[in-house]
């Protein structure tokens, strides 16, 4: 608060008016981390966010040497104790929590921000740098594009679930998933497209996932689910549900609908059955299999 005194030349009492001061401010912590992208685990304090900029060309607060991100892409900004993203126009657009910006929108703390071929989340509070760590140790283990594990997390998965139904006689299944002609999806439609393609059927397979079970991205348009105890006969009709809910789903990107089907191949693991790569290589035979017999099937 400000004091002003008002007085006149012939000596009348002073009146002392109180003027409200408005602070705006950014928040204290903030930060960006990117996820996924070419600086994979870089962290961007937005220390003072009044105009922070991510784009393609050099002066940019965040520079993303990437061909689908536009020179300037959008920006980060703070209006009191919030920090807001927009669009800057640009060609592929900017997302939020895999919704398009198309205004002024303010972010909460874990909020993904979707950037040509980038994403970063958004952390905020007193304990940014806690979070920040958490983050790093979720991404040794977590795909950043499609949200489920990846395959260092899922080798890990294999050989323990392994190990344990050896040692108690328990049935344990591997599924290996691809999905068809992916190279043709990315070719016809652009990197953003497949992109897309792999995030949303990701959701869509991890939605069938049990706790206890592992979905992960193997590598590419490839992915490994693990389901101990199910027994192969549960597999195999788990197995052709997923494959049916990926072809009667419509993956729709930029008003394009993209035809999305996908191949499996299944194994069970025997007695003789002694190591992951090995059980990788069975379930990858029927993969092929699959591929080789006309694709959208499960082979195994």
């Amino acid at each position: 608060m400000a004091n002003i005194e008002d007085s006149d030349d012939q000596g009348q009492e002073t009146k002392v008016t109180k003027i409200s001061v408005a602070k705006i401010h950014a928040p204290s912590e903030a930060c960006l981390v990117q996820i996924y992208g070419p600086d994979l685990g870089k962290k961007y304090p937005l220390k003072d966010p009044k105009d922070f900029t991510v784009g393609r060309e050099e002066g940019n607060d965040i520079v993303v040497p990437l061909d689908n991100v536009s020179r300037k892409h959008c920006r980060f900004h703070a209006k009191g104790d919030k920090i807001y993203v927009s669009d800057l126009g640009s060609t592929n657009g900017t997302s939020l929590n895999e919704e398009e910006v198309t205004k002024e929108t303010a972010l909460r703390s874990g909020d993904l921000v979707k950037v040509g071929g980038a994403i970063f989340k958004f952390l905020y509070g007193g304990n940014v740098e806690a979070l920040y760590y958490e983050e790093v140790y979720r991404m040794a283990i977590v795909d950043g594009l499609t949200q489920v594990f990846n395959k260092r997390y899922f080798l890990e998965f294999l050989e323990r679930e392994m190990a344990r139904c050896h040692r108690y006689g328990r049935a344990l299944s591997l599924i290996m998933l691809d999905i068809d002609h992916f190279k043709r999806i990315n070719d016809q439609n652009g990197h953003l497209a497949g992109d897309y393609v792999l995030h949303e059927l990701a959701g869509l397979v991890k939605q069938r996932v049990r706790k206890e079970e592992c979905l992960a991205r193997y590598g590419g348009e490839e992915f490994a689910i693990v389901l101990p105890e199910s027994g192969p006969d549960k597999v195999r009709v788990f197995a052709d549900r997923v494959l049916h809910l990926v072809s009667g789903h419509t993956f729709k990107f930029e008003d394009r609908v993209i035809p999305v089907t996908i191949s499996m191949g299944v194994a069970d693991m025997s007695a003789d059955t002694t190591d992951a790569a090995q059980f990788i290589k069975a379930a990858d035979i029927k993969l092929y299999q699959a591929k080789h017999e006309g694709r959208n099937r499960v082979c195994g």
